[in-house]
């Protein structure tokens, strides 16, 4: 794949999800983040209020996530949390699917769920001024067996998300190649991959976008971006 470095920086989500982090990291994530024109950050939902100011006239977009990291609340609950992150400056977010719901097949309440979710976007950002609410849903692929990934995509693609994420990276595992192959594979045109979970080097990040990625989720954004500028990728 031959990909310059600025264009590279706007497939990365600089990511800090650890439960440790406190605000000054923020800051130093959000001004990371400004400085390498990532796509966005994404951070828990306490800190959407602050990257929001920190961001305030850059490029760099504000994600969080939803039901994190086990996708386990109700619908209800997901849905306030979605309306709460877009009124404080979230233009995109990372909702997980419920895993234990569709392990148990009950197919037709994740689906409803998403698409519910889908809908709450749309509104409440159309009432924040937004017009490009962006929602990702994490599928937790190292859960689910090839099939039930398959059907994953479907009913991610049928709610109306954006994309389709491999993993929070608190699971078992991460995101791999053939993972991330497979979901390509599976989804349709409209929607995109996100890969997510160990990817620490700019070749685990290059394999995941050769791989049918178009959005890579990473703690390491200011490494891989160094390895980028020294002659990892063309500037």
């Amino acid at each position: 794949m031959g990909m310059r470095v600025r264009e590279f920086a706007k497939t990365v989500d600089h990511t800090l999800l650890r439960p440790d982090a406190v605000e000054d990291d923020i800051r130093r994530l959000c001004r990371e983040a400004a400085q390498y024109h990532f796509a966005a950050v994404c951070i828990l939902p306490c800190h959407v209020r602050l990257a929001a100011r920190e961001l305030r006239g850059t490029d760099v977009k504000v994600a969080t996530v939803v039901s994190f990291p086990f996708g386990a609340d109700t619908t209800m609950v997901k849905a306030a949390a979605v309306r709460d992150a877009i009124q404080g400056g979230a233009s995109e977010l990372d909702v997980v699917m419920n895993v234990s719901k569709f392990l148990s097949g009950e197919f037709a309440y994740v689906a409803e769920e998403l698409a519910s979710l889908n809908g709450e976007v749309s509104a409440v950002a159309m009432n924040n001024g937004l017009n490009d609410a962006v929602l990702k849903v994490i599928i937790e692929s190292t859960y689910l067996s090839s099939k039930m990934k398959r059907l994953a995509v479907q009913v991610v693609a049928a709610s109306g998300a954006d994309f389709v994420k491999t993993s929070t990276g608190f699971g078992p595992g991460g995101a791999t190649t053939e993972d991330v192959a497979l979901l390509r594979e599976e989804a349709p045109e409209g929607l995109a991959v996100k890969a997510s979970g160990g990817i620490r080097t700019l070749e685990d990040a290059l394999d995941m976008l050769n791989a049918g990625a178009s959005r890579i989720g990473t703690s390491g954004g200011v490494a891989i971006m160094r390895e980028a500028e020294d002659g990892g990728l063309q500037e």
